[in-house]
This record gives C-alpha cells, sequence and structure tokens, in this order.
C-alpha cells in the first residue's frame, strides 16, 4: 500500500504539473545548445541510471537534470547519401538546416567527399554565424579537439572532417584552393569564446607542445608554419583575449573583463571523465560555466555550443563505463547551463547527434549495477552484462564459445585507464553508429517548436525562429523578450523522484490516504 500510495500521488503531481504548464512564447535572448555526441536513448536511460547509483540509489528512478525539460521531440539522423549518418552530416543538419553527406562539414549534398573542387558555391552558415550577425556573442565549449566534426560545423566549410589542419590535406585539395579547418576557426567567424583541444593542429611542425614536450605525436602538425595561437592573439590586438592551455591559467581567467577566451587542453581530445585530473584539468561543468559567464555580458544575448563529444569515442571502444561517466558529466554541464540563464529569456536545447549500437538487455533486479551483468544465463550457462554491442571491438567468441565472465568485474576500472570492453556480436575494428531517431529535448522559449518527430536540419531553423537570427524574423516583428513566464516544474528531490508544490499537493495526498484506507477494508 506504501508503494502504491507513492506511486499514485506522484503520477497525480506529474498529471497536475503538465496540466498547469504554459506556453513560452518569447523571444530567445539566448541559445544554449548541449550536444551529446553518440547519446541515443539508450545511452540516456543508461546514465540516469548510473548518475542515480553514483549517489547510492538504486538509479532506475532517478531525475536527470535533462529529464526535466518539458519539451522532447525525436530527430531523424540519415544523410542525404547514407541510411545511417556520421557526426558532420549531422552537425550541419542540426547546426545548418541543411541535409548533407557523410564526412562533410558546412557544405551541402552537391559536395563530394573529399573532393575539394565540389566544394566551391555550397558551403552553408551555421546558427552560431546567424546569432553573431544577430549582434550576439558567440562560442563552443568541446570535450574533443575544436576541429571535431560538430563544433567545426559551426564555423567551417569543408569536403573532409579530416583536413584538421594543412598537413592533413591532399596537395590536389590545397592547389584547388580548399583550406584546413584549423584555419578556417580564425577567418570565417569571429568566436568569442573557443574551448576544447586541438593544439596541435595549430602549431607548425616541430613546435613542442608545453604539456608534453617529448611526446613527438604531440607536437604541432602545420606544413605552412603558420602559429595559429599567436595569430589570433594578434587579431585580438586591443581587445581582453587570453589563450590558456593549462587549469591554473584557465581558472585564473576572469569573466567579468575577458572579451575573448581560447582554452586548448590538450594536443588533441580532452581526456575521458573517468580519467581527467581535476587538479590538471578542468570538468565540462568548469568549462560551460567560464563560457558562459563570459558571453552572458552581451546585452543582445549569445549563442553557446556544448558538446559531450566523448560519449561517442567511449562507444567507439566498446567500453560502456567511460560513455556513460561521460554523458553524466554532460548532465551535470546542463545543471549549471540552467543555474547562470533564466528561464524565460534563454532556449535550452540537449541532444544527440546521432546513437550506437549499444543495448540494453537481460531481466535485471531493479537496483542492479547497470554496467553488472544480468541474474538469468544464457543458454551457453554463461553470464553477460546488461549492456553490451550490436558490434565492435568486444568480439570476444573463440572456437564458437564466450569467455566466461563469472569473476571479472565489468563495473569498475580493473586496473588504471582499462575499463571493460562489453561484448560485441560483430568483430569491427570500431564501433559503428546506429541509425535510430534520437531524442530532442527543449525547454525556454519557444520550446513547444522541438515537439513531434522532425527531420534533423528541423532544428536550426526552430532555433533561429525562437531567437530571430537568420532570415525568418517573423517572431519578433513588433515583439520584444517579454516578462517572466510562471511555470510549474518537476524537480529533483534526495530520492530522485520528480515533485511540485502546491494545492495539487495536498489533493493528491489526501485522495492516496482514502484509498489506503479503501484497499484496507
Amino acid at each position: 500500500q506504501s508503494d502504491l500510495c507513492v506511486h499514485l500521488s506522484q503520477a497525480k503531481q506529474t498529471l497536475q504539473s503538465v496540466l498547469d504548464r504554459e506556453l513560452n512564447t518569447n523571444v530567445a535572448k539566448n541559445i544554449l545548445f548541449f550536444l551529446g555526441d553518440g547519446m541515443g536513448i539508450t545511452t540516456y536511460t543508461a546514465a540516469r541510471i548510473l548518475k542515480g547509483q553514483l549517489q547510492n540509489q538504486t538509479g532506475e528512478e532517478t531525475v536527470m537534470t535533462m529529464d526535466t525539460f518539458p519539451s522532447v521531440g525525436l530527430a531523424k539522423t540519415y544523410s542525404v547519401d547514407f541510411q545511417i549518418a556520421d557526426s558532420a552530416a549531422t552537425a550541419t543538419a542540426y547546426l545548418c538546416g541543411v541535409k548533407t553527406n557523410l564526412n562533410t562539414i558546412g557544405v551541402s549534398a552537391a559536395t563530394r567527399n573529399g573532393v575539394c573542387k565540389s566544394q566551391k558555391g555550397n558551403e552553408v552558415t551555421s546558427i552560431l554565424k546567424w546569432a553573431k550577425d544577430a549582434g550576439k556573442s558567440v562560442g563552443i565549449v568541446t570535450t574533443t579537439r575544436v576541429q571535431h566534426a560538430t563544433p567545426a560545423a559551426t564555423y567551417a566549410h569543408t569536403a573532409s572532417r579530416k583536413w584538421y589542419s594543412d598537413a592533413d590535406m591532399p596537395a590536389g585539395a590545397k592547389k584547388d584552393g580548399c583550406t584546413d579547418i584549423s584555419s578556417q576557426l580564425l577567418s570565417n567567424t569571429d568566436i568569442d569564446v573557443i574551448i576544447g583541444g586541438g593544439r596541435k593542429y595549430m602549431t607548425p611542425r616541430g613546435t613542442k607542445d608545453p604539456e608534453y614536450p617529448r611526446d613527438y605525436s604531440s607536437w604541432g602538425k602545420r606544413k605552412d608554419g603558420r602559429d595559429l595561437i599567436k595569430e589570433w592573439q594578434s587579431m585580438k590586438f586591443g581587445k581582453v583575449a587570453h589563450y590558456v592551455w593549462n587549469k591554473t591559467d584557465f581558472d585564473a581567467v576572469d569573466p567579468e573583463t575577458t572579451d575573448y577566451l581560447m582554452a586548448l587542453f590538450e594536443p588533441g581530445d580532452l581526456r575521458f571523465e573517468a580519467d581527467r585530473d581535476p587538479n590538471m584539468d578542468p570538468s565540462i561543468v568548469e568549462t560551460t560555466e567560464k563560457a558562459i559567464r563570459i558571453l552572458q555580458k552581451n546585452p543582445k544575448g549569445f549563442f553557446l555550443l556544448v558538446e559531450g563529444g566523448r560519449i561517442d569515442q567511449a562507444h567507439h571502444a566498446g567500453r560502456a563505463y567511460m560513455a556513460l561517466h561521460e554523458a553524466v558529466a554532460l548532465d551535470y554541464a546542463i545543471a549549471k547551463g540552467l543555474e547562470l540563464t533564466k528561464e524565460n529569456e534563454t532556449l535550452t536545447i540537449v541532444m544527440a547527434d546521432h546513437s550506437h549500437p549499444m543495448t540494453f538487455n537481460g531481466y535485471p533486479f531493479r537496483g542492479q549495477s547497470i554496467l553488472g551483468k544480468s541474474p538469468l544465463w544464457a543458454m551457453d550457462v554463461l553470464p553477460y552484462t546488461t549492456l553490451m554491442y550490436g558490434n565492435g571491438p568486444g568480439h570476444k567468441v573463440a572456437n564458437g564459445t564466450r569467455p566466461d565472465i563469472r569473476n571479472v568485474n565489468t563495473s569498475k576500472n580493473n586496473s588504471m585507464f582499462l575499463y571493460y570492453v562489453q561484448l560485441a556480436a560483430v568483430p569491427t575494428e570500431s564501433a559503428t553508429h546506429s541509425g535510430e531517431d534520437v531524442a530532442v529535448l527543449a525547454r525556454g522559449p519557444m520550446a513547444h517548436l522541438f515537439q513531434g518527430v522532425q527531420e534533423q536540419n528541423y532544428i536550426a531553423h526552430a532555433m533561429a525562429y525562437a531567437a530571430c537570427v537568420g532570415a525568418d524574423q517573423r517572431h519578433c516583428q513588433g515583439k520584444q523578450t517579454a516578462a517572466p513566464v510562471v511555470h510549474t516544474t518537476l524537480t529533483d528531490d534526495r530520492n530522485g523522484a520528480g515533485a511540485i508544490h502546491g494545492s495539487a499537493v495536498l489533493l493528491s495526498s489526501l485522495l492516496c490516504v482514502m484509498l489506503a484506507l479503501t484497499v484496507g477494508l
């Protein structure tokens, strides 16, 4: 009866909160866009459970910050040429508003993968540029290199996502006039905040890395002799512009007096959250906060992309442990973003670009470790993990037999930087992406535009409409950012259960007591 009472009460409270919800039709002054790279719905669900279990809860009932977003939809992720897309094509869709071909960034589908000549005249711009052109401040925060597919789609136009520096480009592409992604970071759009990794693509070949001077693979890559970091600094002459590569200098940056910030913490991608040294590398929560505090000084507002980019890379390696910890870290960054902004003027979006072939299976008991094993064994009389992959490096079948993992701890790292690789049905060097729709969650001005099942390229147009940036200005004709809209929202209590306050709670409690008495008769 106690559980029955709780469940009935929670359901009635949630119903009332939905009934009390009002549409926020304000013009969005700010757009805060969180992208979980590879954070499909299975990853989303598993991360929710892990977040609760890390707090010594059973996990399933945990309320993620992103769970509290009232408007939810689905996005179709296919590209023009492939049923299952990559991060370049998908980023071009949700940031630039057009679907394109695999491996291409910031160009239409008339551009062929790796063919420089086909790129000319087919460039498309992103919502970051639309926001900048409207007078807003703009920024990118990522846990990958800043030249990676997702952040690159905000500023670059390239026939190949792999052209990080000029050293990565074929001679023919250079001859035909194409430029590398790193150089476009400086030349295309005046971005106020740039935070992530990717130092080695910015400096001349042979330049020793300040953090790893003895590691040749971390040294500068550029063949053209350009030092883009120094060029960026000289371009900001007369402004308060900081370039930093370590946490000490990053922490010393005062957002109130800073106009521009470029923070590149690694030669390539940042460290996984599970491996991050908090004394050496800032968290995605810290980088998100710094970016918002710098950008929000602009009275016209801002656009900020925050990417949890290594969810995807952990999945490619078949390591669910690392992928889920990356997703949990992103959720904490989302919470920080909501804390620092006002809902009446900030449209906040959370979504994935694509999914991965990770399955959530078996019949585990409530509260069992999401990274653990199913209590029911398979027909070969061997246990299997709750999370597995359809393909990837975890294919471990030898002579028709799976490995016996009865004595293997699949929930924790077995030794430093070594995490269990989940079983995969098909052997591939790297797990592929998967093609199911991804969740789109929204709150703030015009969040209701993101409901329903939509094409992925619709997202950019809906964001632009809400903020009155880009070509479609209908929403702001004769309309200003309005007064705060009062919402009844779900909050996360100690038990991870949603709760609201007011007369609905009292009424629900009384009904629950009456029901309990009736059941007891």
